[in-house]
């Protein structure tokens, strides 16, 4: 599941990429070649035989077992944890390079076009936060899925908080917490799909997965919409601080998740 997300986060920093490599008149060659990237995709997938020998029978959506789902304690925590996951993960992507061209222009001043520079570092920082999904993956089935992500969270919401720091400084300065930020808030996200496929009751697995995606992609939409707000009263400065409030509760969601029993049925009972 590490890989499969690494797979996404890669895709969703080349944009920043297309927009780094055209002139800013020519904006909508990259969604052209957002489109052209899916028809590709949908063609390889085509290509695909089988879904391989691994293949797990996949269990209907049933509506009648979401109720129970959200009841499940410890289904629960692990769904708190991803939402506090995902109030951050989206949020920032979105506008890390709002938040690099407003940091350069106080720097540079005004007349300077920062643009293609702010693009440029988003496509790094993004991208690079497939390695993060691959230690994440690597390291929560040695330590335990509730280790890791907590670990994650914790370092990814310091970041949020120490951007404000470094905004307007030197890029060498605010790009190495960036790519720091990149790692670490991604680095949790295919665990908590794996916590909740290995705690939710397996007839319902599906129902379980479909219920925590579609609420944590749900929640992305209030805070994509919250941080230009946030820009507009405190500045850009400290508008990505807001985002640390969801790592804050998704620690402790996790934390209170590794103290119950059903934990035991996690990363081989390393919880």
């Amino acid at each position: 599941i590490g890989m499969l997300v690494g797979a996404l986060t890669v895709g969703s920093a080349a944009p920043h990429l297309m927009r780094w490599l055209v002139p800013a008149e020519a904006w909508r060659l990259v969604l052209v070649a957002a489109a052209v990237s899916a028809l590709l995709g949908a063609a390889l997938m085509l290509r695909v035989p089988s879904d391989g020998p691994y293949a797990a029978p996949s269990p209907p959506f049933s509506w009648s077992a979401a109720p129970r789902i959200l009841r499940d304690r410890a289904v629960l925590l692990a769904n708190a944890g991803y939402l506090g996951h995902m109030w951050e993960l989206y949020a920032m992507w979105t506008w890390t390079a709002s938040f690099v061209a407003a940091s350069e222009t106080v720097r540079r001043g005004a007349a300077e076009d920062v643009r293609g520079a702010a693009a440029l570092i988003t496509f790094c920082v993004v991208g690079i936060g497939a390695m993060g999904c691959w230690l994440g993956g690597r390291y929560a089935d040695r330590l335990g899925r509730t280790t890791v992500t907590s670990a994650a969270m914790a370092a990814s919401g310091a970041c949020a908080l120490a951007v404000g720091v470094a905004y307007g400084r030197p890029l060498w300065v605010l790009v190495p917490l960036l790519v720091v930020w990149g790692v670490a808030v991604i680095a949790d996200s295919a665990q908590f799909s794996a916590a909740v496929s290995e705690l939710a009751p397996a007839a319902y697995v599906g129902t379980a997965l479909t219920l925590q995606t579609s609420l944590g992609f749900l929640l992305t939409v209030a805070t994509i919409y919250l941080v230009p707000q946030a820009a507009r009263v405190l500045g850009w400065r400290w508008s990505m601080s807001i985002l640390a409030v969801g790592p804050a509760l998704g620690v402790w969601a996790m934390q209170a998740l590794k103290r119950r029993p059903e934990a035991s049925r996690m990363a081989g009972g390393r919880r």
